[in-house]
């Protein structure tokens, strides 16, 4: 199966305002929001509930407009062109499939409303029921199959219109666990296959780091920070980016001194000099540490920068995670290869260490 040539999405000062007839504020869903999606690149926009993720995905899709701002799908400004005039396709949340058709009638709908010749169809089905793994499913009832095949069925009867872009809206969120995981490597091969720009969105930080080229973060209508998955976990510019893109502990500090290479600062008694910092930091501003679980290792009492007491540990095979209290609440360190390494017992004293340059300084 292919596609048409990859084409790039891009968004400039686009701003999404409803408006509130019964007298109170108006509500502005989306404030500002410029990035680019590079063609073949699949971009994800991740935030919790009511950040504006979906909403800016159905302006892309047509579904919404704009209230000021442009939208261009390659070089054509498509803002104000409804959905069908767009070449995107979308996969909802739900399934959306006919309960009455089979499989293959499902696939096949969007290329029956084009009144493509009956033996192109049945081609084109086939070849694209092969790709998403349903190769055997044509004849079978829609409402015969699991939540992951159903899922598969929808992606399948998107793709099969060889869209420009392929908008996905939180696809996975009624599959459990295994099937997620699963469906997320399929949505990755697929897309990476066929080269096609995608959009998705999910409040989900694993598929946004496991699924995307570059992540997009959203917090209450507006863009926190745009970056590769790496970048969004190891270099946050804020808290919040920080603690919704993975597990994590902030420590006051105190910045003493800028230097060449970094800050000098203090934690508790001990003094150290940290090379990352987001955007921002200074001197004489309240400053937090950001360290994530892998990045703290566990030491005996007074030989690190936070005192405190073994509350729990958790075994989970590859790795044991360690729930500390200490004196700024507690703090969850992960232990990798856990047969190579002193595991301290719950109630133990111990000091939470850690390596500079493992960490990065925060202001809010």
């Amino acid at each position: 199966m292919a596609v048409k040539n990859s084409v790039s999405v891009s968004l400039e000062h686009i701003t999404k305002v409803y408006k509130n007839t019964k007298g109170r504020p108006d509500v502005v869903a989306v404030h500002e929001s410029n990035f680019e999606v590079k063609a073949g690149d699949l971009v994800t926009l991740l935030g919790p509930s009511g950040c504006g993720k979906t909403t800016t995905l159905r302006m892309i899709a047509g579904f919404d407009l704009p209230t000021t701002g442009r939208i261009l799908i390659g070089r054509q400004d498509v803002t104000m062109l409804p959905p069908n005039l767009r070449d995107t396709a979308t996969v909802f949340q739900s399934y959306g499939l006919f309960p009455h058709m089979t499989v293959g009638e499902n696939v096949a709908y969007g290329l029956k409303l084009r009144k493509l010749p009956a033996e192109d169809i049945r081609k084109k089905v086939a070849e694209t029921l092969d790709m998403v793994g349903l190769a055997d499913y044509a004849d079978r009832a829609s409402g015969q199959l699991s939540g992951g095949q159903q899922q598969r069925v929808a992606l399948a009867r998107s793709l099969i219109v060889e869209p420009s872009v392929l908008l996905l809206d939180e696809p996975l969120s009624n599959l459990d666990a295994l099937l997620r995981e699963q469906m997320r490597v399929e949505i990755r091969r697929i897309q990476k296959t066929l080269g096609i720009t995608a959009v998705y969105v999910t409040h989900d930080r694993i598929e946004a780091m496991s699924l995307s080229d570059m992540v997009i973060v959203m917090k209450d209508g507006e863009i926190m920070q745009i970056g590769s998955p790496k970048t969004i976990y190891e270099e946050p510019d804020s808290m919040f980016v920080a603690g919704f893109v993975g597990r994590v502990t902030f420590f006051p500090v105190e910045i003493q001194n800028k230097t060449g290479s970094g800050w000098e600062c203090r934690l508790g008694n001990r003094g150290f000099e940290a090379a990352k910092a987001a955007p921002g930091v200074a001197k004489g501003r309240e400053t937090k540490l950001m360290a994530r679980p892998e990045s703290l290792r566990l030491v005996d009492p007074g030989k690190g920068y936070v005192d405190g007491k073994i509350r729990m540990n958790v075994y989970l095979g590859h790795s044991i995670e360690t729930f500390v209290e200490t004196g700024y609440g507690e703090t969850l360190i992960q232990i990798d290869d856990p047969l190579s390494k002193k595991i301290y017992e719950e109630g133990e004293a111990v000091s939470i260490d850690f390596a500079p340059e493992r960490v990065r300084l925060l202001q809010d």
